[in-house]
């Protein structure tokens, strides 16, 4: 019953936003405009999903946990006045009629109770862009746009030496062609949970790199972190999240969502056997 009276609130709510009976100030970017810049410029992104706007209201993660730090950090970013780092979040303040119906109550319900939270936070005179960019399989009613949206994506790294930071068991790339358009790949592998404790060793492992890495990061929380301070230090640093898992379903043209057989290898014994040696040779540090 709570569940029904929550999903009709949401409903109410959103249909009252949707009309402008509840005032709407944030603007975003759609998927294919922020692609295009992403493609176009050398910009850098941090992406802002439902779990980032859990943590600014003091909220814990599966994989990290809240604190103050985290939560004013987090504020901070979303508000980051350098246009040179896009900020990404959810496209879902104008109409949610390109989601399929599950995706459209979930974002009614966050709406609901995370409205003045964006509202208090996103600043009014930004444009922002979509955090879908990285999420652009799940939530799609209509997935036929989808490859094409792939295609330019995987064009951001064309003929780049790419620089993957990411978890254990993450394993972007790995038994999918989303990379294989980069010259070259190298792997810094964090800690699989808790990883913002970690981001002075983690910032330290990747600028020991040179300025021309393209740096992709998939490291929950702790990537936004990491993606302010390398853009600030000169790197163009791209927050991608969980772009290969929504890869993977697109390739497997999945129905919703599925276990990826890839994330459960952790040990160097786990990945030989899967036959991910390759993998294993682009791993140059582990934190």
């Amino acid at each position: 019953m709570k569940q029904k009276i929550k999903d009709i609130l949401a409903a109410i709510a959103y249909f009252l936003y949707e009309k402008g009976i509840l005032h709407n100030r944030i603007k975003v970017h759609d998927i294919d405009e922020t692609i295009d810049e992403l493609l176009h410029t050398e910009k850098s992104m941090v992406r802002f999903g439902d779990g980032e706007i859990v943590m600014i209201k003091g909220g814990s993660l599966m994989l990290q946990k809240a604190s103050p730090e985290i939560a004013q950090g987090l504020q901070k970013i979303l508000a980051y006045p350098d246009e040179k780092l896009m900020v990404t979040i959810p496209d879902i303040f104008e109409t949610l009629s390109d989601h399929h119906s599950a995706s459209r109550q979930f974002w009614r319900e966050h709406l609901l109770f995370c409205r003045k939270t964006y509202e208090k936070y996103c600043d009014p005179r930004r444009r922002y862009y979509s955090t879908f960019v990285s999420r652009g399989y799940y939530y799609a009613k209509d997935r036929s746009v989808c490859g094409a949206q792939f295609a330019k994506i995987r064009k951001i790294w064309e003929n780049r030496d790419v620089v993957i930071v990411e978890g254990e068991r993450t394993h972007n790339g790995v038994g999918n062609d989303l990379l294989d358009t980069a010259r070259s790949i190298e792997r810094i592998i964090c800690p699989p949970s808790d990883a913002y404790g970690a981001v002075p060793a983690i910032l330290e492992a990747c600028t020991a790199y040179d300025k021309d890495r393209l740096f992709l990061l998939s490291v929950g929380v702790a990537a936004k972190f990491l993606a302010v301070k390398l853009f600030e230090r000169g790197y163009r640093a791209l927050d991608i999240g969980n772009l290969d898992m929504e890869y993977e379903w697109f390739v497997r043209s999945a129905p919703g969502k599925m276990k990826l057989e890839k994330h459960d290898c952790i040990s160097e014994e786990a990945n030989r056997a899967a036959g991910y040696t390759a993998y294993l040779e682009q791993i140059k540090v582990r934190i």
